[in-house]
């Protein structure tokens, strides 16, 4: 049957169909899609374009306007979100609009901080995102996929990838999301980062998942390496030769229930200028995370991290040089760096239309001390707290309110600490 335009109403439930990916749970699905070529079943196109896509709840997924080949032989989808966010924040202030880390809260006697500097206003569009979902051969087990989109998050509101890949039979290659990133565990906020422990990264990869049915599914891959680490006084900083590897199991037990573990191995090099060579540390992390319904209305998101060496994975310490860092006892060696983090969120659905949510974030790390107790890096990050209250409420088809509250703590290696507050609202168009 030959259909020229569609109106199409888009189930969520047909999420659950998607085998490439994991649908977030809160993935606003836009209800009308307008599909212009000949399909006989037109939620197919739909399918086709979620399994496709990441599971990020910020990433839209299924296209307002789709065009259809010749003998369905590709699904062509484009479309995206434009997002204007304002903002007041208190206290030692971080003057990002968009993104939200404790990490970034000027401290006390940083070049950074200004005692004046104790309140702010900002406003952007940085977050607007545009996208381009392509299915090629979408009704052959050799279909292939690809994905991209960007947001403005760039100097100047230049445009900024934020995934680019090619997928086949389960395989990932390009650039996207780390397959240690949990997308579907990470609740939806208009904070760009999120929870501080958060462990997200967006690389180059080569990544490989399978499902075993509806129940069971598990993941590997080798990623770029990216070893952030602060050199001593007979260290340097060389190129990394191995790529880190991570990989999952997965259990989906229905309506949003889910637990996946997840393990990161890394191989870190440096260059020790005491005895001339190359050295190796092994960095390792293990990871929990998942989603579970409480009731029909009440959606539950976690995770739990912890391991050596792998800091950069941690939304709050990513180009923090904690990975490793040098050994107090031996002149020219590096030493990675315990850290752990975890959150809980909470979804409360009003309504089909409106949510609320709640997180409590914290991340810790634990760089080596002198015998004494004292540290040659006081100033260093200790830990984070993040805490976030926030409601949204989709006005029609086209329109997204939201408002949030978000509060976060800086604790320095040497005890010292602050804080600040912030109150945002955003205005959102799909398309």
């Amino acid at each position: 049957m030959k259909k020229y335009l569609l109106t199409l109403a888009l189930l969520p439930a047909l999420a659950a169909t998607a085998q490439a990916q994991n649908v977030h749970p809160n993935h606003r699905q836009l209800p009308i899609n307008v599909i212009v070529g000949e399909v006989e079943d037109s939620l197919k196109v739909y399918e086709a374009m979620v399994e496709n896509s990441p599971a990020d709840a910020l990433a839209p997924n299924a296209p307002r306007f789709a065009i259809v080949g010749k003998n369905e032989k590709f699904y062509l989808g484009f479309g995206g979100v434009v997002k204007a966010t304002m903002n007041y924040d208190w206290g030692s202030v971080i003057q990002n609009p968009n993104e939200f880390g404790p990490a970034t809260i000027p401290m006390p006697g940083s070049s950074n901080y200004n005692k004046g500097n104790n309140g702010w206003f900002g406003i952007s569009a940085q977050q607007t995102d545009l996208f381009l979902n392509f299915v090629a051969l979408p009704n052959n087990p050799n279909k292939i996929g690809f994905y991209l989109n960007a947001t403005l998050l760039g100097n100047g509101y230049l445009p900024q990838i934020r995934s680019a890949y090619v997928s086949y039979r389960g395989f990932e290659a390009g650039y996207g999301f780390s397959l240690f990133t949990d997308l579907a565990a990470d609740p939806t906020t208009i904070d760009y980062d999120g929870p501080n422990s958060f462990t997200v990264v967006i690389n180059a990869k080569f990544d490989y998942r399978h499902n075993f049915g509806k129940h069971f599914g598990v993941g590997i891959g080798a990623e770029m390496p990216m070893a952030s680490y602060t050199d001593a006084t007979h260290t340097q900083t060389i190129t990394q030769r191995v790529p880190d590897i991570p990989a999952y199991l997965q259990w989906n037990f229905g309506n949003n229930n889910r637990i996946r573990f997840s393990a990161l191995l890394r191989n870190m090099q440096y260059r020790d200028m005491v005895t001339n060579q190359n050295k190796n540390l092994a960095g390792w992390g293990v990871q929990l995370t998942g989603n579970f319904n409480i009731c029909n209305k009440l959606i539950g998101y976690y995770q739990a991290a912890y391991g050596k060496g792998m800091t950069s994975y941690f939304e709050d310490l990513t180009g923090g040089g904690l990975d490793m860092v040098p050994n107090m006892a031996k002149n020219g060696e590096l030493e990675t760096v315990k850290a752990w983090g975890g959150y809980i969120g909470l979804q409360y659905n009003v309504c089909p239309k409106a949510f609320f949510t709640a997180i409590y974030s914290h991340l810790r790390n634990y760089a080596p001390k002198y015998n004494n107790g004292t540290t040659p890096w006081d100033d260093q990050y200790r830990y984070g707290q993040y805490v976030l209250g926030n409601f949204f409420y989709n006005i029609n088809d086209l329109f997204t309110w939201g408002l949030e509250y978000i509060w976060g703590r800086r604790v320095n290696m040497d005890g010292l600490q602050a804080h600040d507050n912030r109150i945002q609202t955003t205005f959102q168009v799909s398309f």
